[in-house]
C-alpha cells in the first residue's frame, strides 16, 4: 500500500485559545506518528482562526482517525474535521 495526504481543519475550544501556541502543540503530540506536510492559520471570520494542517501517512486502516483522536486530545482543541483525503 502507498500513502495517504490528510487535510485536517483544526478549530479552537474558545476564542482566547493561543494559536501559536496550539500549533506547537499540533506539531509535538503528531511528530513521529505521521509526516506534517504543511501547516498553516486560516482565518475564518469575527477575529477566529483555525489551523489547516497536511499530514501523510501510511494507507492503513485506522490510521487517519488515530490522527484525529490525537489531535482532538490536546488542550485547547475544541473540534478537528478532516476535510480532504487523496493517495499519494
Amino acid at each position: 500500500m502507498g500513502d495517504v495526504a490528510v487535510v485536517f481543519k483544526i478549530l479552537p475550544g474558545d476564542a482566547e485559545t493561543d494559536m501559536k501556541k496550539l500549533s506547537s502543540d499540533v506539531r509535538e503530540r503528531i511528530n513521529g506518528f505521521c509526516e506534517i506536510n504543511k501547516i498553516e492559520m486560516q482565518e475564518i471570520g469575527f477575529g477566529l482562526s483555525a489551523i489547516r494542517l497536511e499530514v501523510i501517512v501510511p494507507d492503513e486502516e485506522g490510521k487517519i482517525t488515530k490522527v484525529e483522536e490525537i489531535l482532538g486530545e490536546i488542550d485547547g482543541v475544541g473540534q478537528v474535521d478532516t476535510e480532504d483525503v487523496t493517495l499519494v
